[in-house]
């Protein structure tokens, strides 16, 4: 059986979702900015952690995500 090695890059507040900066089946590298949140007039750039595959993306821009919210999945 096959081990799922897919990461979850989460939301860590409540906050606007500005813009998405990759598609599904693109490459992210370790340090890129994913998607750019706002809160509080502030502009908070999500980062990846590792790099992958754009596998899902699970908001949109002008949606309104919670802390824990999953923003994209990486394969």
């Amino acid at each position: 059986m096959a081990r799922d090695t897919s990461t979850e890059i989460l939301a860590e507040m409540v906050a606007n979702v500005l813009s998405v900066a990759f598609d599904v089946g693109e490459t992210v590298t370790e340090g890129d900015t994913v998607v750019l949140l706002e809160s509080m007039k502030m502009e908070i750039p999500v980062i990846a952690e590792r790099s992958g595959t754009v596998k899902a993306i699970k908001v949109a821009t002008g949606d309104v995500v919670q802390e824990g919210d999953v923003l994209l999945v990486l394969a």
